[in-house]
């Protein structure tokens, strides 16, 4: 059962999803917690900002790292509506972020588990405590929507691109 706690920061972190939603960017987001207070929040804007490394986790251990006046984020907890990639992950790992609570799991590209468990690797000097499927419903389906309506649009503009290329076509056989 999740607790109160982790349902409202998730919570949070689907508020920051549909910011990315708006944008048309893939709607994930995050919130970093320290001692009961948001001091990260974050959503995806690679897009936007046409910028790799602008993950909802990277922007909010970023506004974090500022609040607390170092990179080290001990005594964190990141809420994150889908499972981290390669990228999110090890970044957490090393910002040695205590608890990653992940709302979706992604069996494509996750690795908190699904393709591969960054967070918790031996090897490294520090491993981070897994809390997955909170609002797991919730979360999947903000990105299920998503994805839904892009292919719609993907396949409207590609109609309308091949119309106009008709078009063109028959104006200059004329």
């Amino acid at each position: 059962m999740d607790s109160k706690e982790d349902i409202k920061y998730m919570r949070e972190a689907l508020r920051q999803a549909k910011k990315a939603y708006k944008l048309g960017e893939v709607p994930i987001g995050c919130v970093i917690v320290y001692e009961g207070k948001i001091i990260g929040r974050g959503y995806n804007r690679r897009n936007t900002d046409k910028c790799t490394l602008n993950h909802a986790e990277i922007t909010a251990i970023k506004k974090a790292s500022r609040y607390i006046g170092d990179w080290r984020l001990e005594g964190c907890t990141m809420y994150v509506t889908l499972e981290p990639c390669q990228m999110c992950a090890g970044a957490s790992v090393q910002a040695r972020i205590d608890r990653v609570v992940i709302g979706a799991m992604n069996p494509k590209a996750g690795c908190a588990g699904s393709v591969l468990n960054v967070l918790q690797m031996k090897q490294f000097n520090h491993q981070v405590e897994i809390t997955e499927g909170v609002l797991e419903e919730e979360c999947s389906e903000v990105l299920t929507t998503f994805f839904k309506e892009l292919r719609v649009r993907n396949k409207a503009e590609k109609e309308e691109k091949a119309m106009c290329e008709n078009t063109e076509n028959k104006t200059l056989s004329d």
